[in-house]
């Protein structure tokens, strides 16, 4: 019965739509789940010694909550394609025809039969050892003892043998793609190019995504086209992680470099922190430079080949660590120069890079001389100012959209922008956090399994379905599973950000003011019409997007 509803909850909408064999999967394991729940329950009543029915009880309990299970999960079944089009209809997707009912029982079924065996064979094992055990202490010490050491047990091969192959297969794997270079992006050849022959970092040693970084820029022509004014060359500079050996010997090569592109005499300096991979959001950087006419300084600093979860999960060290050298680097020779001459100083990061930007800068050394403010987008849940802010938001503002006090000091966008007045006045730091609604990765939390998220209160986000429900346990599991798709989304929702929304997240984070509301609005189609023809909204158009 428990494994029924597990199962058929497990089909409801959540944030992200899913395909049949991700959703046969997170079915079959709830339904596992269901299913251990009631095993455990009725071992535990055996074990008390409490009374329990009789046999013909038994058997006429048993055939009505079987045919009761079987319309359960029929039912949810034959929902299952509307739910999953509530989902797709708040995202502006075409709705699918149907879900996979039959395809969705296999693969149910199948993760279902691999997790009872592997239970059965925890159970054989904690068996053995509580019957070893017994022989020379009391028999019910024994079971616990068995108990644990299984589960320890069966804890150090999952950890030790089958994730960390995993990993070192997959960090070989992305070191090798790292180190690819792309016949389509050419050494760049003038001088003031990172990556140049006159330059202190080496084209191979950008790596993939520094390459693609430094390549795709819009050039002080292409920026001219748009805003009818004179604009000048952006300046990019990114130091992969071969270039040196330590965080701090690369952080030190990115100052240079940066220096010797002149980065200091420009009107914007922005440090930011990649995501995983190293990959850096075209939508943000290629906005900000256009609102300042190329007036622009960027750099950054590659810590990880792996993908942004799986940094988090294996390397979370790293990318603070590497985003920390970077900003002491960039930060220290900045506070030496004149305070008039200076280019403003902001942050920014993109998922993961927003959560190691927010550790890179420590509030006592920054506070004589602060920087001007930080921009980050889809920051990860376990990001600890942000979840600072939304935990002490204003009483009355929803979780997915804050208000923090009198907004002088952070504000929050989404699709429909921020909620702060944009005259309201700021103080003498601006940081913006751009998040959408329907991002797993932002709103995950495991308190999810018992407690329902604030998230989920009305009013709710643009983005997310009215059919959405909070359900014990399986709910985190649902929104795990939608961290792992919140990039294969249409631009604009889960955790690909728009070019449009970073307009508005920029606007406000570097008092842009000598933009009309109609240039904006024009600058925003033609960036939107640029994305969304680069990258057609699924992920194998361009297997990077959101790092």
């Amino acid at each position: 019965m428990l494994g029924a509803l597990f199962f058929a909850a497990a089909l409801t909408p959540t944030l992200i739509p899913r395909s049949y064999l991700t959703q046969g999967a997170l079915a079959g394991g709830c339904f596992a789940i269901g299913y251990l729940s009631g095993v455990l329950w009725r071992r535990l009543w055996h074990y008390l010694e409490l009374p329990e029915p009789s046999a013909r009880a038994r058997s006429v309990a048993n055939a009505l909550v079987a045919i009761g299970c079987l319309l359960v999960v029929i039912a949810a079944l034959w929902r299952t394609t509307a739910w999953q089009n509530a989902i797709r209809s708040v995202m502006k997707m075409a709705p699918v025809e149907t879900a996979h009912p039959l395809k969705v029982c296999i693969i149910a079924l199948i993760t279902f039969v691999v997790l009872l065996v592997l239970g059965r064979l925890f159970a054989l094992v904690a068996r053995v050892l509580a019957t070893r055990t017994g022989r020379v202490i009391p028999r019910k010490v024994a079971n616990v003892i068995g108990v644990l050491v299984a589960a320890l047990l069966f804890w150090a091969i999952a950890s030790n043998v089958l994730i960390r192959t995993a990993f070192n297969a997959l960090d070989s794997s992305f070191r090798e793609l790292d180190v690819l270079l792309e016949p389509e992006r050419p050494q760049p050849t003038a001088s003031n190019r990172t990556g140049s022959p006159a330059s202190l970092v080496k084209w191979k040693e950008l790596g993939r995504m520094g390459r693609r970084f430094i390549a795709s820029g819009p050039t002080a022509a292409e920026i001219s086209a748009v805003t009818e004014r004179p604009a000048e060359e952006p300046v990019r500079v990114y130091v992969g992680l071969a270039a040196r050996d330590t965080a701090q010997g690369r952080a030190r090569l990115a100052l240079d470099e940066l220096k010797r592109q002149h980065g200091f005499e420009r009107k914007i300096l922005i440090v930011i922190t990649p995501t995983g991979t190293g990959w850096i959001d075209p939508s943000a950087m290629d906005t900000v430079e256009y609102l300042h006419h190329g007036d622009v300084a960027s750099v950054a600093m590659q810590y990880s080949y792996l993908n942004s979860p799986l940094s988090l999960l294996f390397q979370p060290e790293y990318g603070a660590d590497a985003a920390r050298a970077l900003f002491a680097e960039i930060y220290g020779y900045w506070t030496t120069l004149p305070k008039e001459k200076r280019p403003k100083l902001y942050l920014h990061g993109l998922s993961l890079g927003a959560l190691n930007s927010e550790k890179s800068a420590e509030l006592f050394e920054t506070i004589g001389d602060p920087i001007a403010g930080a921009l980050w987008s889809g920051p990860p849940f376990e990001s600890r100012i942000w979840r600072s802010i939304t935990d002490n938001r204003n009483p009355g503002s929803p979780a997915w959209l804050p208000e923090f006090r009198d907004g002088r000091f952070v504000r929050f966008i989404n699709q429909n922008g921020p909620t702060v007045p944009a005259d309201a006045p700021w103080g003498p730091m601006r940081v913006v956090y751009l998040q959408y609604a329907s991002d797993a990765i932002t709103f995950f939390a495991y308190r999810d399994a018992y407690h329902p998220p604030a998230w989920m209160n009305a009013p709710r986000g643009p983005d997310v379905s009215p059919e959405l429900r909070w359900y014990p346990i399986v709910t985190m599991l649902q929104l795990a599973l939608d961290m792992a798709v919140a990039t294969n989304t249409p631009m604009g929702f889960g955790h690909v950000y728009a070019p449009e929304h970073y307009v508005d997240a920029w606007v406000a984070v570097t008092d842009v003011n000598d933009w009309s509301a109609d240039a904006l609005a024009k600058l925003k189609e033609q960036l939107a019409a640029k994305a969304r023809k680069t990258s057609v909204g699924n992920l194998d158009d361009d297997p990077d997007r959101g790092g």
